[in-house]
C-alpha cells in the first residue's frame, strides 16, 4: 500500500523545517525516529491524521526539544491508530511457521475446528485454509494474520497465548474472526488494513470493525530514535 502523497508536505506546512527529509515507513514498532543523517521516519499511516498529530511529530523531531515535550508528543503518537490505516509489513522471515508445545494440539484442533465453523457462518465457506499458531510473544496484541511471504508459504493465523489464557473462548473467537476479515482481504486482492472494505465486511458479519485484536495503546511499547 503506498503512502498518502501529502503527508510531507503537511509536515512542511505545519512546520518542519523545508529541508528535513520525509521517508514514510510501515515498521510495527517505530513510528518516528531521526536518521543520523537528519531524515525523518514517519510510519504511513500519519498520513491520515489530523494536524494536531501530525503537529506533535514535528515537536518531537526538533533537534532541542525538551523531554517533557517529546514524551507527551510521544503519547499523543502512540494514541492514533496508524496501523488500521496501513497495514505493517512482513519480512520473509516472519512468515508462519507454528512452533506446537506438549498439550497444544487439543487447543490447536479447536481453533481450526472454529475457523471451519466460522468460515461456513460468515463467508461461504470460500476460504482456505491457514497455519494456526499461538504465541507467548504477543504481549500488546491478540492475534495477527501473516499472508504468505512467497509462493507456496502457507498463510497463518497466531493468537496470543495469553489472550486464551486470560480472555477466554469467546474473546477468542472475536478475535479469530477479525484475522479472518483480513485472510478475507489478501484472499480477493484487496490491501490489508482497518479501512473502508475492512469496516464494511465487519459491518456485514456483524462484528465491531474496530481493531479488536489490538490492545490499547502505550507510548512506551513503541521504539523511539534519534540517531
Amino acid at each position: 500500500m503506498n503512502p498518502a502523497p501529502d503527508l510531507a508536505g503537511r509536515l512542511y506546512q505545519i512546520g518542519l523545517p523545508g529541508g528535513t527529509p520525509v521517508v514514510p515507513h510501515r515498521n510495527r514498532r517505530v513510528l518516528v525516529t531521526v536518521t543520523a543523517r537528519g531524515a525523518l521516519r514517519v510510519h504511513a499511516g500519519y498520513a491520515h491524521a489530523p494536524d494536531e498529530v501530525l503537529a506533535a511529530i514535528v515537536r518531537w523531531a526538533r533537534p532541542r526539544a525538551r523531554r517533557a515535550d517529546r514524551l507527551a508528543a510521544q503519547r499523543l503518537l502512540a494514541e492514533f491508530p496508524v496501523h488500521d490505516h496501513v497495514a505493517p509489513s512482513l519480512s520473509p522471515h516472519r512468515a508462519c511457521r507454528p512452533v506446537v508445545r506438549p498439550g497444544d494440539e487439543p487447543v490447536l484442533a479447536r481453533l481450526r475446528t472454529l475457523h471451519r465453523e466460522l468460515n461456513e457462518r460468515h463467508f461461504g465457506g470460500v476460504l482456505g485454509e491457514v497455519a494456526l499458531a499461538l504465541s507467548a510473544r504477543m504481549r500488546r496484541r491478540l492475534g495477527e494474520f501473516r499472508p504468505a511471504s512467497a509462493p507456496g508459504e502457507p498463510q497463518g493465523i497466531v493468537l496470543g497465548r495469553r489472550h486464551l489464557a486470560r480472555d477466554g473462548w469467546r474473546r477468542v473467537a472475536e478475535t479469530l474472526l477479525h484475522e479472518m476479515v483480513h485472510q478475507w482481504q489478501a484472499e480477493t486482492g484487496r490491501p490489508l488494513g482497518h479501512g473502508a472494505d475492512f469496516r464494511l465486511k465487519c459491518a456485514e458479519i456483524g462484528i465491531d470493525a474496530r481493531a479488536v485484536s489490538r490492545l490499547r495503546n502505550d507510548f512506551r511499547h513503541y521504539v523511539w530514535g534519534r540517531s
